[in-house]
């Protein structure tokens, strides 16, 4: 399904304790790892440091992310909401 036939979802984010962080809006993952993650979402990149993060749910087709861990901040470092050059799943998969 292209871009521009998908409805745009809204972006949230609710940061729980400090230890679950829940993000909707997302539209694709540049980078993920336990200390840090970047997040492409409807309003632009998001960048969540850390530690000991890991992935508890993601569904691009809803636009929805779930990390747990210890999150010491959750940036918008990129005000233009460039999209990546490699999505993060081709990158795992070594595809293009």
């Amino acid at each position: 399904m292209e871009k521009q036939n998908m409805p745009m979802v809204p972006q949230n984010i609710i940061l729980e304790g400090r230890k679950k962080l829940s993000v909707s809006g997302v539209e694709d993952i540049d980078s993920f790892d336990e200390h840090s993650a970047v997040i492409f979402t409807s309003l632009g990149l998001i960048e969540v440091k850390g530690s000991d993060i890991h992935m508890n749910k993601l569904n691009l087709e809803s636009g929805e992310i779930v990390l747990e861990g210890a999150f010491d901040s959750v940036i918008y470092p990129d005000e233009s909401g460039g999209k990546p050059k490699k999505k993060f799943l081709a990158k795992l998969l070594g595809g293009e």
